[in-house]
């Protein structure tokens, strides 16, 4: 302990220091989840401002070396289990275990520009615009984000954000195996990857399932180029995908039914998460009677469109409910960035509850039986 913070009090001195994150909050139910550190300059000085990052809200303090230091001794070890410096020489981590035995590590740097200074009011990333592999695939040059890729940006850190939060609600083992059918370039599947490493000090066991084998080719070039050894990139039909070794199970974009097929997998596999973001709800929209409850106003292709697209997700949450997954569905991003981008999310329960069961499979009955639906194929996937 003291040696990292003699790390903290170095990096000051030496003008080499970017941030430091604390994480892995106990207990994992502890409303504030991480505190983010940077350094900024005023009129009377230099002093550390400190993020306090709640689920509702963020708090943000400013204090003196002295001051910072002795917070981050109250907080390691005791709030949370995980403390990373970055500088642009190293990054130094620390780390404790749940019987609070300690161990410090020192890597190579994860960013080698120093942030800005500035006190205005700046978003804290979790993926630095300097981090190497954006530049691998396109996103950045030189340490910065490219202006045609900033909407890519955000995504990547709202992702990373909702994924953080995910991975400590849910009973995720270390060197997690994780699943990603239909990762396309791999934009979040490397920025997934490249953050559990940094946060863990060692990497999950990633597969990236992508049906073009171009893009897999590519992905694979730049994982390598990273030197990136537990990330694989295999094209593949997700529906041709045979393994029962799936911790977490994402899908992002899979087009109508493939949704389906990777919800089932992870189901099959027992995944302790699963996280899906819907593209296109063709199947239901198809099987929807036309003589159905909302016929009426239906006619409408744009509210028939959206109807189909709400039953479709609906029951996806609730057949996902009935197998023991405690489930939300929200907004990703904003709708300005895409029309696509409602998100799923499943985290797997001790043990499934059977009344729990049956009540939302009789919803599911129901709703079909308004809307003259046969059925949703993932129920025929799941028999």
């Amino acid at each position: 302990m003291e040696e990292f913070l003699e790390a903290v009090r170095k990096s000051i001195a030496q003008e080499e220091f970017a941030k430091i994150t604390l994480s892995k909050s106990v207990p994992k139910s502890a409303d504030l989840k991480n505190i983010y550190v940077r350094r900024v300059d005023l009129k009377e000085g230099f002093y550390l401002s400190f993020t306090y990052r709640y689920h509702t809200q963020d708090i943000v303090k400013n204090y003196s070396l002295d001051e910072a230091v002795d917070i981050l001794d109250q907080h390691l070890g005791k709030d949370f289990l995980t403390g990373t410096l970055l500088t642009i020489k190293e990054d130094v981590v620390i780390q404790f275990n749940k019987k609070r035995k300690v161990r410090l590590q020192r890597r190579q740097p994860t960013t080698r520009q120093l942030p800005k200074r500035s006190h205005n009011k700046q978003k804290n990333y979790s993926i630095e615009e300097s981090n190497p592999f954006l530049e691998r695939l396109g996103v950045a040059a030189n340490g910065k984000v490219l202006k045609a890729h900033q909407d890519k940006y955000r995504q990547i850190n709202k992702y990373i954000e909702i994924m953080d939060a995910l991975l400590e609600q849910s009973n995720v083992p270390e060197q997690a195996h994780i699943v990603d059918m239909g990762c396309g370039k791999g934009y979040l599947t490397f920025a997934l990857y490249d953050y559990i490493q940094r946060q863990q000090g060692k990497p999950p066991k990633m597969v990236g399932i992508e049906l073009r084998e171009h893009l897999t080719d590519f992905c694979n070039q730049q994982a390598k180029a990273l030197g990136w050894k537990h990330i694989d990139f295999v094209a593949q039909d997700i529906f041709e995908y045979d393994n029962d070794k799936i911790d977490v199970l994402i899908a992002l974009h899979a087009c109508d039914i493939a949704t389906d097929i990777a919800i089932a997998k992870g189901i099959q596999a027992n995944a302790a998460l699963i996280v899906v973001a819907p593209c296109c709800h063709k199947q239901i929209r198809k099987a929807m009677s036309s003589q159905n409850i909302l016929h009426s106003i239906l006619k409408n292709g744009i509210l028939e469109e959206r109807q189909a697209e709400i039953l479709t997700d609906g029951i996806r949450a609730l057949l996902l409910e009935a197998n023991g997954y405690q489930t939300k569905v929200f907004e990703f991003i904003s709708s300005e960035h895409t029309a696509k981008n409602l998100m799923i999310t499943a985290v797997k329960q001790r043990q499934i509850d059977i009344e729990l069961r049956q009540e939302r499979l009789n919803q599911v009955a129901d709703l079909k039986e308004q809307f003259g639906i046969k059925m949703h194929y993932l129920e025929k996937l799941l028999g």
